[in-house]
């Protein structure tokens, strides 16, 4: 069946994980997604932010189909993944970046791995060069096209892993913590990286994480606990909630804290200020009416 919706759509999905003995008899049943329906339009920016077990990666697991529904519905670009003869076509519309790089690299040079997903997928050779170099170029891996992916820094593998699903040109690229295994400087790059794609190619993101810094320039945010989704709004709604975010054992970024704290104090600041820059301007606004 095709639905004619979002590019992703879930309707009251439910996942059940269960645990069995050795017997096979149901040992229990952990709902780690309870009932989450969301509509994401083509070209957004979405992040889905929660702290580890609160079911985000396992609803991102149903958007390329790695997983299927215990109950309710999810369709990519109009497909139900629970129709097997959509498979193929379902994990080329979606593209999935996990945590590890490692896992994901297989070339023994960069552009052969970046072509290897349009190479399984029948795509003549020139036409195969052109998506690898266009894909590298589109990260800022271009100049490493020859390199050996052994010798690259984590935030340069997962680049080239991004490159290798932009190769495939898909509709939608879901990102499952792709910086949990960065240093500082590799995840700034690959959160750059992200961003390009989605205000350049216009590629639909999402974003799976639990660094609150990271959805700053998202569309909207998505916030998971339990299964369900407890918050949902712009950054700046999200982040006007400190207190709520930390009964989610979320962490607010230091600027947002600083000025929530400025707030109790009563300084006269806008709520959920994002960036250093727009804290300094607040700040100053305030000194300017101090002396007028």
């Amino acid at each position: 069946m095709v639905q004619k919706v979002g590019i992703i759509k879930t309707d009251d999905l439910v996942f059940e994980y269960i645990r069995r003995d050795e017997e096979g008899n149901v040992e229990g049943i952990t709902t780690a997604v309870d009932h989450v329906s969301l509509d994401i339009a083509p070209g957004q920016f979405i992040a889905i932010l929660g702290h580890n077990g609160s079911g985000k990666s396992t609803l991102a697991k149903h958007i390329n189909a790695i997983l299927n529904p215990t109950e309710g519905t999810v369709w990519v670009d109009g497909m139900d993944t629970t129709d097997e003869s959509n498979i193929w076509e379902i994990r080329q519309r979606a593209g999935m970046v996990f945590q590890n790089p490692d896992n994901q690299i297989i070339g023994q040079v960069v552009e052969e791995d970046v072509g290897f997903g349009p190479e399984n997928m029948g795509i003549p050779t020139r036409e195969i060069w052109e998506r690898v170099e266009e894909s590298l170029r589109a990260v800022g891996m271009y100049e490493f096209r020859k390199a050996s992916p052994n010798k690259l820094s984590g935030g340069q593998k997962q680049r080239v892993s991004i490159a290798g699903v932009l190769a495939m040109h898909p509709k939608c690229i879901v990102l499952d913590e792709p910086t949990a295994m960065l240093d500082p400087n590799g995840r700034k790059e690959v959160i750059r990286a992200v961003r390009g794609l989605n205000d350049v190619e216009g590629v639909t993101v999402i974003l799976i994480t639990h660094y609150m810094e990271e959805i700053i320039h998202a569309d909207k945010v998505f916030v998971m606990d339990k299964g369900k989704v407890a918050m949902e709004g712009t950054p700046r709604e999200i982040f006007s909630q400190v207190e709520r975010l930390k009964e989610l054992r979320l962490d607010v970024p230091q600027v947002t804290l600083l000025a929530y704290e400025l707030q109790k104090r009563g300084m006269d600041l806008p709520n959920g200020i994002l960036t250093v820059e727009e804290l300094v301007e607040a700040l100053e606004k305030q000194t300017k009416n101090g002396r007028n």
